[in-house]
């Protein structure tokens, strides 16, 4: 049923049971990074539920929802505590995550503590630990992809 919508769009606003809506994308997910967000929302419009792609679009859909009355239900750990993702500063700043496995050590690290964020100018070498998430401005990610996919 959602097969489609899944292929074709970064978000899906689904007015079904929520059991319906996982049984139905279970086999159609790949991985955060490329799956669209996905909101449950139930008929009597009660509650908005970010299923899927929570910092990637879902929770704003939620609280745009909420404006219309129902509850949004946030599970992100970031959101549940009040704390910035890093998906949210990317965002924030106009940049694409360039080490996207680091999401999850930076994201628990800003649970626990402050997290610096350093804006680092060019030309410029940074060498970071795998607990470092590198945000690159998306003009600038663009360029980066195409010289590293240049080079193979």
């Amino acid at each position: 049923m959602f097969r489609t919508a899944f292929e074709n769009y970064g978000a899906i606003v689904a007015v079904f049971a929520t059991g319906i809506v996982v049984r139905d994308i279970a086999p159609l997910l790949d991985n955060k990074w490329s799956d669209p967000a996905v909101v449950v929302v139930d008929s009597n419009l009660n509650f908005a539920i970010p299923l899927l792609g929570g910092h990637h679009g879902a929770n704003e859909i939620s609280r745009k929802i909420a404006e219309l009355g129902a509850v949004p239900v946030l599970t992100t750990a970031t959101e549940v505590h009040g704390k910035p993702s890093v998906e949210g500063i990317a965002d924030k700043f106009g940049c694409d995550i360039f080490n996207k496995e680091s999401t999850i050590a930076v994201n628990c690290a800003l649970l626990d503590q402050q997290v610096e964020v350093l804006e680092v100018k060019g030309p410029r070498i940074v060498i970071v630990d795998e607990d470092v998430s590198v945000l690159v401005r998306k003009k600038q990610a663009a360029e980066v992809k195409g010289e590293s996919a240049g080079k193979s």
